[in-house]
């Protein structure tokens, strides 16, 4: 492997001259940089961090090594690549520059956290929020469990269960949640999303939940019971894998990611697309004119928001900040109605308070962002 200067596989990059091998350097490379909360990269810094990602690139990615598995936060870097071309500018903002003067941003707005809303088949609503650990309910064989962590749990005791009982579980926007369901699935909720299922699946041949807005699922191996997950138009099959669904109501498509096993992809009323089948590291798009495409994909990006991150890989602005209207709870206000078609990309932590979050994006982007009341108000700059 020829030890290219990494400035120069950087100019590469946006002209798509560089090889795999040289953008897994740079996904290294970047991780890095990233690593270390920096928000601006000098000359010095590309230099006394070249020697290291080398030494590291030489034990992992040398021709002929066995395919390593970067881990997560590395990939998750990937879509920064955009931002080399403005400067090298990482959306992990330095904290130390918080004390700069706030002269976009009046006030501060805290990250989403864990919490939910659990309605029972009764119609009973409990607050996951603010209900203690432990046992939150008992009806018809079906203990409902808080674990200490924030997860949701049942568990069946008796046979007589009732199939036709229903649960849901949902989310507010700045809230996320996990369930394990009666069969032992995992199901992880976005903001702003909800899901109903049985309270039991015993009795039912196949094992059918629906969902509006964004979760990641593990599901658990049962040949003999598929795992149906329908959505508006589209439903997803599958007997045991992982993989994400994105389908909220006010985005233009429903976009699936398989991470493993295999997925069967199909239309509710099976009209305008014939069923597809994922393999992993494949994601469809739904839409309601062309039906089902399959692409190949970074997966990282598409469960970003389960390790902590946003991640913005060449969006339009108005995409983008529709991810941050449902994890901060805040209205998207655009000035200027043009700037929602602008496109920028990048990585930003989930866990910054909107301050540090909004001057990054603003400087990144372009744009002046400022915070009033609960909206973020988007005009260009001066």
């Amino acid at each position: 492997m020829e030890k290219k200067d990494i400035k120069d596989i950087l100019e590469q990059l946006p002209a798509e001259s560089h090889n795999e091998q040289e953008l897994r350097m740079a996904k290294l490379w970047l991780f890095q940089l990233n690593n270390k909360k920096r928000a601006l990269v000098s000359e010095s810094e590309l230099d006394r961090s070249k020697s290291e990602v080398w030494q590291r690139l030489e034990a992992r990615l040398v021709s002929g090594s066995p395919k390593v598995k970067l881990w997560p936060r590395i990939v998750t870097v990937a879509a920064a690549v955009a931002l080399m071309v403005l400067g090298l500018y990482f959306f992990n903002y330095n904290r130390k520059t918080a004390n700069n003067p706030a002269d976009l941003i009046a006030q501060d707005i805290a990250p989403g956290k864990v919490g939910a809303t659990l309605t029972l088949a009764s119609g009973k609503q409990i607050r996951l929020t603010d209900a203690a650990n432990g046992e939150l309910a008992n009806e018809a064989g079906i203990t409902i469990t808080k674990t200490a962590d924030g997860q949701l749990v049942y568990e069946i005791a008796g046979s007589d269960t009732n199939p036709n009982n229903v649960n849901t579980l949902s989310t507010a926007k700045g809230e996320t949640y996990q369930v394990r369901l009666p069969d032992g699935s995992m199901v992880e909720l976005n903001a702003a999303s909800k899901i109903k299922y049985p309270t039991s699946f015993a009795k039912l041949k196949n094992r059918s939940i629906t969902l509006s807005g964004e979760a990641y699922f593990q599901v658990a191996k049962d040949k003999k019971h598929p795992f149906i997950v329908t959505t508006d138009n589209q439903e997803v099959t599958v007997l045991g894998t992982e993989f994400n669904i994105k389908a909220y109501d006010d985005d233009a498509n429903i976009k699936t990611t398989l991470l493993e096993g295999s997925v069967k992809v199909s239309t509710v009323d099976n009209s305008n697309s014939y069923p597809r089948t994922l393999v992993p590291g494949q994601q469809s798009t739904y839409s309601s004119s062309e039906g089902i495409s399959i692409k190949e994909v970074d997966t990282e990006e598409a469960v970003a928001w389960r390790n902590g991150f946003f991640i913005f890989d060449n969006e339009n602005m108005e995409t983008a900040m529709r991810k941050i209207s449902r994890w901060y709870n805040v209205e998207i206000i655009f000035e200027q109605q043009e700037l929602k078609k602008e496109i920028f990309g990048g990585s930003v932590s989930r866990s910054e308070n909107i301050t540090q979050l909004l001057r990054a994006l603003s400087k990144a982007a372009k744009v002046n962002m400022k915070v009033e009341g609960k909206s973020i108000i988007i005009s260009r700059t001066n």
